[in-house]
């Protein structure tokens, strides 16, 4: 539960348990291939990752890759995120 100042009491959503290590697949969606597999490799380091074309958009201006690696906890799983997320060669995250 999360308190407020006023002292009224709202729930917070359940976040899943996860057990660390574990492995852990990003979905990253971007317009150049080349260029999403180097950030991926980048901000993945130094740990290895897996990474396969998941699809690509029916014009072939967008690319779905699938990152797969094992995280060793979440300060890892986060920052790979993140950092994914705030790359500009990548539109979406999953």
């Amino acid at each position: 539960m999360v308190l407020f100042n006023n002292n009224l009491r709202r729930e917070s959503p359940e976040q899943p348990e996860i057990e660390y290590p574990c492995n852990w697949a990003y979905t990253v969606i971007g317009e150049n291939c080349s260029l999403l597999k180097d950030t991926i490799v980048a901000a993945c380091a130094p740990h290895t990752v897996k990474i396969s074309h998941s699809h690509s958009s029916s014009k072939g201006k967008y690319h779905s890759l699938l990152a797969e690696l094992e995280v060793p906890n979440e300060e890892v799983r986060l920052r790979i995120y993140e950092t994914l997320k705030t790359s500009l060669s990548v539109k979406i995250i999953l």
